[in-house]
């Protein structure tokens, strides 16, 4: 089964594609890379594949640690979405290229069927539960997993479980179809995994960003460039959640890097603790959840408090699990019809996995009133929208 595309139609960007990273000044990423540039951290990047010799990515990728059972074209992009998201956490932005948000972090790349694979690869690729528990035998820190699916993929939740007590920290994409559907998506749903919805500049909730009590973060995911093709001839103007996935993952390599002691318990609770909202830290929303991420408040503090290396900073999250907005009750997903999974966030937005993976939600651009407060992040102000959690 293919995989439904989850983005914005593209459009053409500058030439000098960093000038359309604006996140990059409001994070103030001149004053964290002082601090941390995420080097020594390893981020696997499971999604179509990572073009290892673009400009932006030459020396960044570690495609001989991936295990050779599961590289089947793993440095093969076949849709070019895979490296947008690589460039987008660790890209060197050599020649007006992308630069990624921790560009001394290093890539290891996965390729699993996504939207938009030939049907005689997708058979040929290997099954997102087998590559997620692989990664959790490695000593890669972080998972990025820009897809999602409404259906849960036999193992996969295990997978997660297991990468979990291996200490990996996992991101996944919340989806791109809240205009038009209120699925809940996979992985991001499953407990371990940082679900991450995206905003704009302004920090407003994107209006294709799905929502829901699965919603852990929110991260800049509207009109970021990307890839435009497999092609690889020029960079698009983009947007979604699986762009916001990235940057999230980025955010995580930046803190880590400068704290290779701490567990990720203690990385993903500094940035739920510093991240910009204007509710309070027990009452998350459902469509930015704890808030935006500002790595950059958690850097700046040579001495930054984690909290405990063996407490859950979603304790509460993973044991309730998701929930029905309607009713409030557990949701149920619905058996996978097949063995493709759907990714959230390719060129021109969000790309999906040939497993299968689905939205949830069909919330409106979302624009705060007077009452709304506004947030600082990394020196941008961030007007953020906030609804109660049906949990």
């Amino acid at each position: 089964m293919a995989v439904l595309s989850a983005g914005l139609a593209p459009g053409a960007v500058a030439a000098d594609t960093q000038s359309q990273q604006w996140y990059l000044s409001a994070m103030k990423t001149e004053e964290m890379w002082t601090v941390s540039t995420g080097k020594g951290v390893k981020v696997a990047v499971v999604d179509s594949g990572v073009n290892s010799a673009t400009a932006s990515l030459k020396g960044q990728v570690l495609a001989d640690e991936v295990p050779n059972a599961l590289n089947y074209k793993a440095t093969d992009d076949y849709l070019g979405h895979g490296t947008t998201m690589a460039e987008l956490i660790a890209g060197t932005g050599e020649g007006g290229t992308l630069k990624g948000l921790a560009p001394g972090a290093k890539i290891v790349p996965y390729r699993v069927a996504l939207t938009g694979i030939d049907d005689g690869e997708a058979k040929k690729a290997p099954k997102t539960a087998t590559v997620i528990r692989a990664i959790a035998d490695s000593d890669v820190q972080i998972i990025s997993m820009s897809f999602g699916s409404n259906f849960e993929r036999e193992g996969l939740r295990e997978a997660v479980a297991y990468a979990h007590q291996k200490g990996k920290l996992m991101f996944a994409a919340t989806g791109n179809d809240a205009e038009s559907d209120n699925f809940i998506d996979f992985p991001a749903a499953f407990p371990y995994v940082v679900g991450v919805a995206a905003s704009d500049k302004n920090g407003k909730v994107a209006k294709f960003s799905e929502h829901g009590n699965y919603v852990d973060l929110a991260a800049p995911g509207l009109d970021t460039p990307g890839w435009c093709d497999a092609t690889f001839r020029s960079y698009c103007n983009q947007g979604g959640t699986s762009a916001a996935t990235a940057i999230a993952s980025a955010s995580a390599a930046l803190v880590w890097s400068a704290h290779p002691d701490w567990t990720a318990y203690q990385v993903l609770g500094s940035l739920i603790d510093t991240a910009g909202r204007d509710w309070g830290r027990d009452d998350p929303s459902t469509y930015l959840g704890y808030g935006l991420v500002r790595p950059r408040k958690v850097l700046e503090k040579a001495d930054y408090d984690p909290g405990p290396a063996d407490t859950d900073p979603l304790a509460r999250e993973n044991k309730a699990g998701v929930v029905t907005a309607e009713s409030g009750t557990p949701a149920t997903p619905s058996p996978a019809p097949s063995a493709v999974e759907s990714s959230k966030g390719s060129p021109g937005g969000e790309a999906v996995a040939a497993e299968t993976e689905a939205s949830d939600s069909t919330t409106p651009w979302i624009v705060l009133g007077a009452a709304a407060g506004v947030l600082v992040i990394g020196g941008g102000a961030f007007a953020v929208v906030r609804s109660r959690r049906s949990t």
